[in-house]
């Protein structure tokens, strides 16, 4: 007996990390996996296609995601059964008992609403165990097969779950903890023949047939292996370490990565344009830099520069902070040819100073550096003594440069005063042009 086993299809999920041009196309492939996914079961003779939990993303969602749903599955010739999970469980508001979903259903599209053994096919039993709240305080699949006889002899029975194994939750104390060492109980004796499980993303085997088959697209950085189904082949009367082969089978579009360079010079920005550059399919990858180094104004400014010109490809492409250390310690060619002076060269001055101590004060303090020249400014220009005329693009550029550095970092909170200098020096150098 062969089945396709997936899960996690998260469907109207909203992807807040991506920009808000590019989430559209993120959320449609969510729903266009679906069509490779039905597809690939009449391919293969599958005789169902089970979902395993966390259709949807929430029980609260447009209608029109249940629509694109139901006609991305329309056309499906397999049976496809659908367990609800932590996100979308059976309750009284339950997106699979809304109008729209009910008047929509296609016929070949069923609802585990019990843990009620279902007769698949006259050979194969599905048991499901479905979730009626979000927070359920019993192990879910346990209490599905408490009540299990030995199934008919020729008989196949596929166990369908959803939630963390106690070998790989770090919560020991979750009451919903699926307790795998008993399922596996099971399995060995002949009550189950496999088990398949949603909620972890990414695709593994926990034990001998138990598996999560994971997310067939990418939902978040963390998946170490995602944007897989599994192809399930069961010989009931075979023995326990040839009953069950898996194959997984990759139909996701979209990829998430990690990129790690350490970055000094003009030639390690060369080879990170070059790993970047190779990078197939870049409109559905995500990409986060890992970079640990020391680089001067000009190079960090062209390395924003490169990131730059790299969003216009990628679907995402950002430093990951948390996981970075890069240092920008100006050198004496930055800023030479600027020829700043007054409220200019002064801001320069004290930024430069503040990016080089990292025990500098707070930046802050470079609003009041700009009021007092302002202000002197302002004085001499009343008493006709200005030396020279103002450059109006320079003075905007070192304020853009100040209120970043009197700003916030990108989570939001307050960086130092050395890493805002940094930042607001580079600013400074890509607006004004730079050593030119």
């Amino acid at each position: 007996m062969r089945f396709l086993a997936t899960a996690d299809w998260q469907l109207g999920m909203t992807a807040g990390f991506l920009q808000p041009e590019t989430r559209p196309r993120f959320a449609q492939a969510r729903f266009d996996v679906l069509q490779r996914i039905t597809r690939l079961a009449a391919e293969r003779k599958a005789q169902f296609v089970v979902v395993c939990g966390d259709v949807f993303e929430t029980n609260q969602l447009d209608r029109s995601v249940i629509a694109r749903t139901f006609e991305a599955l329309r056309d499906s010739t397999v049976p496809i059964y659908l367990l609800p999970g932590n996100h979308d469980p059976l309750d009284s508001a339950s997106i699979y008992d809304a109008e729209e979903f009910t008047a929509r259903r296609p016929e070949h599209v069923h609802v585990i609403r019990d843990s009620a053994p279902v007769a698949v096919a006259a050979d194969v039993e599905l048991v499901g165990a479905p979730w009626f709240s979000k927070r359920p305080d019993a192990d879910l699949v346990a209490a599905a097969c408490a009540d299990l006889v030995p199934p008919a002899s020729g008989v196949t029975r596929v166990v369908a779950g959803h939630g963390a194994v106690a070998t790989l939750n770090p919560d020991a104390t979750d009451p919903a903890t699926i307790d795998d060492g008993a399922l596996g109980a099971l399995i060995a004796a002949g009550m189950v023949h496999v088990a398949v499980l949603g909620d972890r993303h990414a695709t593994a085997e926990v034990a001998t047939g138990i598996w999560y088959p994971g997310t067939p697209e990418v939902t978040a950085r963390r998946e170490v292996d995602p944007g897989n189904v599994l192809v399930v082949d069961v010989d009931p009367d075979a023995d326990l370490s040839e009953r069950v082969q898996v194959e997984r089978v990759h139909v996701g579009a979209w990829r998430f990565e990690t990129v790690a360079e350490t970055l000094q010079d003009a030639d390690d920005l060369a080879r990170l344009r070059g790993r970047l550059e190779r990078i197939p399919d870049k409109a559905r990858t995500g990409v986060w830099l890992m970079l640990q180094g020391t680089l001067s104004t000009s190079s960090r400014a062209r390395l924003d520069a490169l990131i730059d010109e790299f969003c216009d490809l990628f679907a995402l492409i950002k430093i990951w902070e948390s996981h970075s250390d890069l240092v920008v310690r100006p050198d004496d060619g930055d800023f030479s040819d600027l020829h700043l002076t007054g409220f200019a060269s002064e801001a320069l001055t004290e930024l430069i100073g503040r990016a080089e101590d990292p025990s500098a004060a707070d930046a802050r303090t470079s609003v009041a550096v700009e009021r007092d020249v302002e202000r002197e400014n302002d004085s001499e220009a009343a008493n006709g003594n200005v030396a020279e005329e103002s450059d109006p693009e320079f003075d905007q550029a070192v304020r853009a440069a100040l209120d970043a550095a009197d700003g916030e970092n990108a989570g939001g909170e307050q960086a130092s005063g050395a890493r805002t200098a940094q930042d607001a020096l580079s600013l400074l150098y890509r607006l004004t042009g730079g050593a030119r």
